[in-house]
C-alpha cells in the first residue's frame, strides 16, 4: 500500500501536472470505485484543481467549489499520467480523470477491487476519512508519546495503525523500527524514555528521508511504479539479505499476507523472534538465538 512518501511523490508529480487545469471528463470503467452517491460524480467535471492534500494514506483532489475527490489506493491501487483521453484497456483500469494536457489513470492490479473514490462538499467533511492518526511532523515527542500509548500494542502494530499514526504502514514500519533499533514486538507501554526519543526521532528521519528521495524521483518522471520493496531499503523486503549497519542477515515473521523484517543482532538483542506457523511447526526446536539458528541452518 502507498504509504506517506508514495503519496508525497504522487502530489509532487501531479502539482505540477493539474494544479490550475479543469477536469474535463471522468471515466469510470468500474462502477464499484465510487463510494458515494452526493455530489454526484459529474458535478467534478469542468471544474478547475485548485489544491492537492494528502489524508492519511489517501490523495485529496480539491476543485473549483469545495468540491474535493478523494482517493484511495488501498493495496495495488497505482496512478499513471497517460496521454489526453487515453483508453481504458484491460480490467486493471479503473477510472481515468482527463484534463487538457494528458490524463491520470488508476490501475488495480488483482481481483480484490479495493480503491476507492469519494466525491466531497466542503474541505471540512475530509475529517470524516481521515482515521485520526497524528502526523509526526506537527508533533512535539510528548504528542507522538501519548497518541502511540493510546491503547497497549506492539511497536509494529501502534506504528500501522492509523488511528494513532498518519501515513505509516507495512514497509516504513520495518525501517523505522531498524533505525531506531528496537524490536517490532516491543510494547508501547515497556519503552523507556530513551527509546521514545529514539522511536521519535527515526520516525521523522525515515520518513523524511524517503519522501526527499521520492520526490526527486517524481521531478524527473511521473511515479509509475510506487512499490514497497526499494533497493536501499534497510529491512523491508530484504530477508535473508545482509543487515546494512551490522552484516547479519535480516530475519522475519509471517502473518497472514503480511511480514515483518528485522535484524536480531540491532533490534532484539540477537533473540529470533516466533514466527507464528513455523514455531508451532518445531516447538521446542525454534531457534531463541542467532547462534542456534545458524547451528539449525548446519544441520
Amino acid at each position: 500500500m502507498p504509504e506517506l512518501p508514495d503519496i508525497s511523490a504522487y502530489l509532487s508529480a501531479l502539482e505540477t501536472r493539474i494544479v490550475g487545469e479543469p477536469l474535463e471528463h471522468i471515466r469510470l470503467a468500474s462502477p464499484f470505485l465510487l463510494r458515494t452517491v452526493q455530489p454526484p460524480l459529474t458535478s467534478a467535471e469542468g471544474r478547475k484543481v485548485c489544491r492537492l492534500r494528502r489524508v492519511g494514506k489517501r490523495i485529496a483532489v480539491g476543485l473549483d467549489g469545495d468540491l474535493w475527490l478523494v482517493l484511495h489506493l488501498m493495496i495495488a491501487g497505482r496512478l499513471h499520467w497517460r496521454p489526453p483521453n487515453a483508453k481504458l484497456a484491460g480490467r486493471q483500469s479503473l477510472a481515468a480523470f482527463d484534463f487538457p494536457h494528458g490524463s491520470l489513470v488508476l490501475t488495480e492490479a488483482g481481483s480484490k477491487k479495493r480503491a476507492s473514490l469519494h466525491v466531497i462538499s466542503g474541505e471540512g467533511n475530509l475529517v470524516a476519512l481521515d482515521a485520526g492518526g497524528i502526523d509526526v511532523f506537527s508533533s512535539t515527542l510528548e504528542e507522538f508519546r501519548a497518541g502511540m500509548t493510546a491503547e497497549n500494542h506492539t511497536l509494529k502494530r501502534a506504528l500501522t495503525d492509523p488511528r494513532l499514526l498518519s501515513g505509516v504502514g507495512n514497509a516504513y514500519s520495518d525501517e523505522i523500527l531498524h533505525a531506531a533499533q528496537l524490536s517490532p514486538v516491543a510494547l508501547t507501554n515497556k519503552l523507556t524514555p530513551e527509546e521514545w526519543q529514539r522511536l521519535f526521532a527515526a520516525t521523522r528521519q525515515t520518513l523524511q528521508l524517503w519522501i526527499d528521495r521520492l520526490r526527486a524521483e517524481a521531478e524527473q518522471a511521473f511515479p509509475e511504479k510506487v512499490t514497497a520493496f526499494r533497493k536501499d531499503m534497510a529491512t523491508h523486503g530484504r530477508y535473508d539479505l545482509p543487515c546494512p549497519r551490522c552484516g547479519d542477515k535480516i530475519l522475519r515473521i509471517r502473518y497472514a499476507d503480511k511480514e515483518t523484517n528485522y535484524c536480531a543482532r540491532c533490534q532484539t538483542g540477537g533473540k529470533i523472534l516466533a514466527d507464528r506457523s513455523l514455531s508451532r511447526l518445531l516447538g521446542s526446536d525454534w531457534p531463541r538465538t542467532l547462534e542456534e539458528l545458524e547451528a539449525l541452518k548446519r544441520r
